[in-house]
């Protein structure tokens, strides 16, 4: 088995019915190109590393977006697609169902420097190998670390309602779009309360929160495919960089600049 490929060849190459031990892991490279692997689960609960680039990760419910350093986590039998950045590079983790106290649902999680290793290490060794073992040892303080991994709040929740995913469809085409919650009302037969109250409902967020959340998914995306601050703020219709720059720091604590500098030291 290859230990590094492109992300295309996932699918067609991976057997995880070969997979016996409490973790597999696997790097992929994207090969210079955007990439993305259909909707599809798996048996196993999924780990998705990105070292560099991004990667966006859809399941039923939300959208996460993973930026260097950090993970998305995919439980066992998730129905989900990935799509990587063109400059993305990746660890894949397979864990066993029940193996690691890790959440029910998909996550965004930071990632400490020990972790990175563990997760680097077990992607480079052998599929096959003894709990007792060395590396059955390695995989144990690897799940425990896991486990312990803060969630950051990297994901736009989604919707089942056609209403609903049009105007996000519609935002995600165009991040710049300044309608009021008013004309979307309007656009999908809606009063501006009944759409609030359906927001709220489907989401668990106000309409401008979720709006903001997809502004933020899309930004993180563009940011680590190596779009500069600036361009990312006129994609997304800021009246300014600041206003942009202060938006993602409310919603991730530190400017972007900031933020992926401290990710790039930790790379």
């Amino acid at each position: 088995m290859p230990k590094i490929c492109a992300l295309d060849a996932v699918l067609e190459d991976f057997d995880e019915g070969r997979v016996r031990s409490l973790v597999a892991g696997w790097r992929l490279d994207t090969g210079q190109q955007k990439s993305e692997v259909p909707v599809h689960a798996h048996r196993l609960g999924q780990l998705v590393f990105a070292l560099t680039g991004g990667v966006t990760c859809e399941a039923p419910d939300a959208i996460w977006m993973v930026p260097p350093q950090r993970a998305v986590w995919i439980p066992s039998q998730t129905l989900h697609s990935v799509r990587a950045t063109a400059n993305a590079r990746l660890c894949y983790l397979f864990i066993q169902p029940g193996a690691a106290r890790l959440p029910d649902r998909c996550c965004t999680l930071a990632i400490t420097p020990l972790v990175r290793e563990l997760v680097l290490d077990m992607a480079a060794q052998s599929w096959d190998y003894e709990l007792g073992g060395p590396l059955g040892r390695k995989a144990l303080v690897l799940l425990d670390e896991l486990s312990r991994m803060p969630v950051e709040n990297l994901h736009v929740p989604t919707s089942s309602d056609p209403r609903m995913q049009r105007i996000a469809r519609l935002l995600s085409e165009d991040p710049s779009d300044r309608r009021t919650m008013a004309d979307w009302g309007r656009l999908v037969a809606m009063s501006e309360r009944s759409l609030a109250r359906l927001v709220q409902r489907e989401t668990g967020l106000p309409f401008g929160r979720w709006r903001q959340q997809l502004h933020l998914v899309a930004a993180t995306r563009q940011l680590c495919a190596g779009e500069s601050v600036q361009r990312v703020s006129e994609h997304l219709g800021y009246e300014s960089v600041t206003a942009f720059i202060t938006m993602f720091k409310k919603a991730l604590g530190k400017p972007p600049g900031r933020y992926f500098a401290e990710l790039q030291d930790r790379a």
